[in-house]
C-alpha cells in the first residue's frame, strides 16, 4: 500500500536521484514536477493525486495521476491534449480539475501562462536573423598554423636556391657550352614529333573506311584446277557410248569387270546394275580389268 508520507521522509532525508542541491535552493529534475522546486506539495513522487502539463513538439498536454492506478506503473498517468488557444485551455484544466486541490490547480494554470509565453518568444526569435556561432577546435587552429610556418620556410628556401643559381652564373662558375645545343639535332626532333602525329591523324582518318580486298591464290587455283577437270570431262551421252562398247569388249573377252565409287568423306559404294553411278557432288570412278592392261580414272561434279 503507498503511503505518501513515508516516500516523503525517505527521498527527502536520505537519497533523490531527483534532487538537486545548489547554493539559491533545492531543485527538482523530474520531468513530472509542476514547479521544479523540491518540496512536499510540488514532489510528483510523494504525492498519490498529483497533475502537471507537458510540453510535445509545440503541443500541451494535461497529466493526471490518481492512486486508483497506483498498482499500474504504465497506466499510471492520465493524458490530455490541450487546445492552442489559452482561454480554451484554461477551461479544459477547470474541467478536468474541478474537485482537485485548489493549490495545485493554480500551480497548473500557473504552468501552462509561462510555457504559452515561452512558446510565443521561441517564435519570434525563429523569425529573426541571427547570427550562427561556429566553434573550431584548438588542434586544427594549431595544425594550420603549422602549415603555414612550414610554407613560409620551404618558400624562403626556394628562393635562397634561385638566388643562389643565378650568382654562380653570373660569376661564370657553369660553362657556358652546356647551355648551347645544336639547333640541327632540335630541329631533327621537332620534324620526328610532327611525323608521328601526322602518322597518327592518318590512321584516325582511315577508320571506318570500306575497302575491297583480294582473295586468297590458293582458294583461287583450286577452283581453276576444278574448272579445268569439268571441261575435260566427255559428254553424257559419248560417256554412255563408252559404256556399251566397253560391254561388248568384255562379253567377248569374257572379262570380269568392278566398278568402285569414292566420294570424299563417305563410304565407298558400288555401282547399280545398269553401270549408272548415282548422282552425287564430287565422284571418282576407277575401272579396272583383270588383265590390267587398261586403267581408266573419271572426274566429274555432276553425273
Amino acid at each position: 500500500m503507498q503511503h505518501d508520507e513515508v516516500i516523503w521522509q525517505v527521498i527527502r532525508h536520505k537519497h533523490c536521484s531527483y534532487m538537486a542541491k545548489i547554493e539559491t535552493g533545492i531543485f527538482c529534475r523530474n520531468q513530472y514536477n509542476v514547479t521544479g522546486i523540491c518540496n512536499r506539495s510540488s514532489c510528483p513522487l510523494a504525492n498519490s493525486r498529483y497533475a502537471t502539463i507537458r510540453d510535445h513538439d509545440g503541443v500541451f498536454y494535461l497529466y493526471m495521476k490518481t492512486i486508483e492506478r497506483a498498482h499500474m506503473p504504465k497506466n499510471l498517468w492520465e493524458r490530455v491534449k490541450l487546445p492552442v488557444n489559452y482561454e480554451m485551455a484554461l477551461e479544459m484544466i477547470d474541467k478536468h480539475l474541478l474537485y482537485w486541490p485548489k493549490l495545485l490547480q493554480h500551480k497548473v494554470k500557473q504552468r501552462l501562462t509561462k510555457m504559452t509565453q515561452m512558446r510565443i518568444r521561441m517564435r519570434k526569435l525563429a523569425l529573426k536573423t541571427r547570427e550562427v556561432v561556429v566553434p573550431r577546435p584548438r588542434r586544427q587552429i594549431k595544425r594550420e598554423l603549422r602549415r603555414e610556418d612550414k610554407a613560409k620556410i620551404a618558400a624562403q628556401l626556394d628562393k635562397a636556391i634561385e638566388n643562389e643559381l643565378m650568382e654562380r652564373l653570373k660569376t661564370g662558375i657553369y660553362p657556358t657550352d652546356i647551355y648551347n645545343f645544336s639547333q640541327r639535332a632540335f630541329d631533327k626532333l621537332i620534324n620526328k614529333e610532327i611525323e608521328l602525329n601526322q602518322e597518327v591523324e592518318e590512321e584516325e582518318e582511315e577508320e571506318g573506311v570500306v575497302e575491297y580486298v583480294e582473295g586468297d591464290d590458293e582458294l583461287e587455283a583450286e577452283e581453276e584446277e576444278d574448272m579445268e577437270d569439268f571441261s575435260g570431262l566427255p559428254s553424257k551421252e559419248s560417256y554412255l557410248e563408252g559404256d556399251d562398247h566397253d560391254s561388248d569388249d568384255e562379253e567377248n573377252d569374257d572379262a570380269e569387270e568392278q566398278v568402285v565409287i569414292h566420294k570424299k568423306g563417305r563410304v565407298l559404294k558400288k555401282s547399280d546394275d545398269n553401270g549408272k553411278a548415282k548422282k552425287k557432288s564430287r565422284v571418282v570412278v576407277e575401272v579396272e580389268q583383270e588383265d590390267g592392261d587398261t586403267r581408266r580414272s573419271l572426274k566429274s561434279l555432276k553425273l
